[in-house]
């Protein structure tokens, strides 16, 4: 199991109410990182981190530390507040689209294995504000121009049920493979960030299944929610058998990208709290490992509830 931070959460964060931890630069980030048992990567975000691609290559050389991906930031600028590859006007998507490329020149160039973008800032607040089907070919166009490019760093998309937006245009697991379906091309992926799975009512587990069984690319962030709000949590923290079935089937399907922490300490100690973290995947990675998996999905195929529980309850929960 490899596990990565996104390296955003190691420094000053912030929410409507209030600001977290203080500034820090990439290199005190990655000294962070290098003081987390357990964690050997980083998710770097471009272009607000990157910086000069030999000098972040010397830093992860110094520290010992692998890409697990480059994240490309669509939504922070004011032009792209209301939307950045859905938008009706072509020069602020080839804006957009424009980094994403970029983000993918900087991740072959530190030879990090994939671009991954969360179009937050897509989509709608008020009803009769966007014109939904334009919107929607306008997302396959941009996602269709940016995948082209580059194919070999593959182009993941990340998609939640709301924020920025009341509501995003990709909202699910199911409209990201329409579109990516539309968009008709191999070098891309879904980002499976298990709080955005909860948060549209999903069960991760099956959206995981349904990507393998569909062959459609994934890559997994990690947290855990309350399924109401975006906290960020510890993982397993609140879902514990949710996270355990999650891990349960990335193993199942030899899943062996990053598992990266989309996790927010906030009020934490920030090497305590993704030490712990990490910990948590850990364990929990080690316990569906020795379970005896076929004997589960053997119960499962027949339906069998009740022993199927009598094992949740002994070996999972050990009650």
């Amino acid at each position: 199991m490899k596990q990565s931070i996104i390296t955003a959460f190691l420094g000053k964060t912030q929410d409507r109410f209030s600001e977290y931890q203080q500034p820090t630069t990439l290199k005190e980030r990655l000294e962070l990182v290098n003081k987390i048992d357990g964690v050997t990567g980083i998710e770097i975000v471009y272009p607000y981190e990157t910086g000069d691609p030999k000098e972040t290559l010397e830093l992860m050389e110094r520290y010992g530390l692998e890409f697990a991906a480059v994240n490309a930031n669509i939504k922070k600028e004011s032009k792209w507040v209301a939307g950045a590859i859905s938008r009706p006007q072509k020069e602020i998507r080839a804006q957009a689209v424009e980094i994403i490329k970029q983000a993918k020149d900087y991740a072959k160039t530190v030879g990090a294995p994939l671009v991954t973008c969360c179009p937050l800032s897509d989509g709608f607040d008020n009803l009769f504000q966007v014109d939904y089907p334009k919107a929607w070919r306008n997302l396959i166009e941009s996602v269709a121009e940016a995948s082209d490019y580059l194919p070999e760093i593959p182009l993941f998309i990340e998609y939640k049920i709301n924020e920025t937006r009341v509501n995003c245009h990709l909202d699910s697991c199911a409209k990201t493979m329409v579109l990516l379906k539309e968009v008709q091309n191999q070098a891309t992926g879904i980002t499976i960030d298990f709080g955005h799975s909860l948060l549209a009512k999903e069960n991760p587990a099956q959206v995981l299944s349904m990507c393998q069984e569909l062959n459609v690319d994934y890559y997994i962030h990690t947290n855990d929610n309350d399924w109401n709000f975006d906290w960020d949590l510890i993982s397993g923290s609140r879902n514990l058998l949710h996270t355990v079935e999650f891990l349960f089937y990335a193993y199942e399907y030899g899943y062996d990208k990053f598992f990266t922490a989309d996790a927010s300490p906030r009020i934490f100690d920030m090497v305590g709290f993704f030490t712990e973290h990490a910990a948590m995947n850990r364990a929990i990675w080690d316990l569906v490992e020795r379970l005896d998996r076929k004997k589960y999905r053997r119960l499962m195929e027949e339906e069998k509830y009740l022993p199927l529980m009598e094992l949740v309850r002994k070996e999972i929960y050990r009650l």
